[in-house]
């Protein structure tokens, strides 16, 4: 009996990412998926224009990346909704073997293990604790390229409505409804914000949201917290 392999979205939420766009969309244009959305939640730059020349599906949504993913996925048919950063690069390889994976009925959703760009040791280090620290917990951030089932994403309700966090919610509820695959595959993301802000301050901002947020600190709150410190 020929198996019938599932159908894959992938959903990009952009906003004001004129100057990343052309590698950007180098790359959507490679993948071999069944649905590709870019949302865009109202650039204030050129982005609205460089996507309208580029061919690729464009939608509009409110600013605010839960809000564009889940707008994404209200208008997509796909059996598996894969979401992805500006500045994470992916390839058909990681499609193939996402799909390869997801033959697994129990599992619900995943991630990709995640690599910083850049040569730095330092960041080598960096996404050794990142995917150590998602493979023990099960969560999850948007840097891994969440993946989910439409299905549960739709039982879910989808992302949480608030400015931070939302990936970190959503994976908390996420293995509460069946398996959640930590893939080896790698998926190369921006090193940029440790670039911009410097290493020690940004691993410092980032376990002092997270513990504020344990501790159940509002998510509007804490993205004032990021704003004021970047």
């Amino acid at each position: 009996m020929r198996v019938v392999e599932a159908s894959v979205a992938v959903i990009v939420p952009v906003r004001n990412e004129a100057r990343l766009l052309p590698s950007l969309i180098g790359q959507m244009q490679q993948l071999e998926c069944d649905e590709l959305i870019i949302v865009d939640g109202g650039s204030s730059d050129a982005t609205a224009e460089i996507l309208a020349e580029s061919g690729l599906r464009r939608i509009a949504s409110k600013p605010g990346r839960a809000r564009q993913m889940n707008a994404g996925a209200e208008v997509c048919d796909s059996d598996i909704l894969l979401f992805i950063h500006a500045d994470t690069m992916i390839d058909s390889s990681h499609i193939s073997q996402l799909r390869e994976a997801m033959r697994d009925a129990g599992a619900v959703g995943g991630r990709f293990d995640v690599r910083l760009s850049g040569n730095s040791p330092v960041f080598r280090m960096i996404a050794f604790l990142i995917n150590l620290r998602s493979r023990l917990s099960k969560i999850s951030t948007g840097d891994q390229c969440l993946f989910v089932r439409r299905s549960v994403f739709e039982q879910m309700g989808g992302f949480a409505d608030q400015p931070l966090m939302e990936d970190i919610e959503f994976s908390k509820r996420l293995k509460r409804r069946g398996r959640v695959l930590c893939l080896h595959d790698k998926v190369t993301t921006s090193s940029r914000r440790w670039q911009q802000h410097g290493v020690v301050h940004t691993i410092l901002l980032m376990w002092k949201l997270r513990l504020l947020y344990w501790l159940g600190v509002a998510p509007e709150k804490l993205a004032r917290i990021y704003r004021d410190a970047r």
